[in-house]
């Protein structure tokens, strides 16, 4: 494959990823009653992934970011992107699939595969990043290339010439 479409593959996986961990994170995992004395009846509450793991919906929001962040990014800078989605991809991944035995496992689990998602989009990042084109700089102009005209007359010539006189 191509580096453009590698980079492409891990950027919607990261985000796909964040994204399903984060919807799964805010849907109710579990629910708790809790008993109160009489005459006041049980109290009957719902818990998210979020409300359990609080640091959950956190991560999945660093793992959104690190999408963008491999867009951005070129070199050592990009690499450490991939570093931290591959930590945060896993910390979403333990954290959902410690709460198997408390929750319904369908949004754990669901949890856990977005973070998994992360994960890989983090090692395609370290493993082929170096590789992947940053930004492009088209539009910008080469440092030191700008003179200021001086009189109105060459201002006016550097429109013309389709220079911006203000720079």
């Amino acid at each position: 494959m191509s580096p453009n479409r590698v980079r492409a593959v891990a950027v919607l996986a990261c985000a796909a990823g964040a994204g399903l961990a984060l919807l799964a994170a805010g849907r109710t995992w579990t629910h708790v009653t809790v008993v109160r004395p009489a005459p006041l009846p049980a109290l009957n509450e719902a818990k998210t992934g979020a409300a359990l793991l609080p640091w959950l919906s956190a991560l999945a929001l660093v793992a959104l970011a690190g999408a963008g962040a491999l867009l951005a990014t070129r070199g050592l800078v990009r690499a450490a992107v991939g570093v931290l989605l591959v930590l945060s991809g896993f910390g979403l991944a333990a954290g959902a699939l410690s709460k198997l035995g408390v929750a319904t496992p369908a949004w754990p689990v669901l949890t856990a595969l977005g973070g998994l998602l992360v994960a890989g989009s983090g090692v395609l990042t370290m493993v082929y990043g170096r590789a992947w084109p940053g930004m492009s700089a088209r539009y910008e102009r080469p440092a030191g290339t700008a003179t200021a005209p001086r009189g109105e007359a060459q201002i006016w010539d550097a429109l013309d010439r389709g220079e911006d006189p203000t720079q």
